[in-house]
């Protein structure tokens, strides 16, 4: 079974200094038909004006990933990290049994975009942990890139949950594929720019889910500068 979930289906949230879009019921974005995707809870896709962003505030019990895609994000949590995020990198904080954190706009002239991810924990409680890693978009052109994964392979954030995330960035002509395993469940989400896969055109924000799909994936970039995101 195949999962459509386009992008003018998602939440809608304008707040001024941001500007959000929810794939999955998310803060006053509720639907009783997008709870989450297996352990995926949240993919929101964020854009925070200059000057704007989320204040301190405290999570539980959640992996969340932040994949900067234009600008810089600034980070400070209550463990005494602090740091900027920019464009390319990658930022994994494991909330654990509980931990406060602010993220803003690490730019006072341009905007930041980025997606926010939040993955259910395959344990309860346990001590927070964060890491930030670059991943060079080059590394990824026309190839997966894993970017997250349980035990680190390929020099990826090694998260608490039986999940990978890989990413690959592809222009007109180039593709990528994957083999389904049916005893799993897959998620891809285009962050930016156009993909075809099969007959079907996704553009950013655009997301299939694969449920018990035994045949391969093929995607194929149709529009300049295309990131794709694919949860097994």
């Amino acid at each position: 079974m195949i999962i459509e979930r386009p992008s003018n289906a998602r939440g809608d949230v304008s707040l001024g200094w941001l500007q959000s879009r929810h794939t999955f019921s998310f803060g006053h974005y509720h639907d009783p038909a997008w709870m989450g995707f297996g352990p995926l809870r949240v993919i929101n896709d964020d854009t925070v004006a200059p000057g704007g962003g989320f204040s301190l505030h405290r999570h539980a019990n959640m992996e969340i990933i932040s994949l900067v895609l234009q600008g810089a994000l600034a980070h400070r949590d209550s463990t005494g990290t602090v740091g900027v995020i920019e464009a390319g990198d990658v930022q994994w904080m494991s909330a654990g049994h509980g931990i406060e954190h602010s993220e803003y706009n690490g730019s006072d002239a341009a905007p930041v975009h980025f997606l926010q991810i939040w993955i259910q924990p395959d344990r309860l409680n346990a001590q927070p942990a964060y890491a930030q890693q670059r991943f060079e978009p080059a590394d990824r052109r026309g190839r997966w890139a894993t970017l997250a994964s349980p035990d680190g392979i390929d020099g990826s954030i090694a998260i608490r949950q039986q999940a990978t995330l890989r990413a690959a960035s592809l222009q007109p002509g180039d593709d990528v594929s994957a083999t389904l395993d049916p005893t799993r469940l897959y998620w891809l989400h285009v962050a930016t720019g156009e993909v075809a896969v099969g007959e079907r055109v996704l553009k950013a924000g655009d997301a299939l889910g694969f449920v018990q799909e035994t045949a391969a994936l093929a995607v194929r970039g149709v529009g300049a500068d295309s990131d794709v995101l694919l949860f097994d």
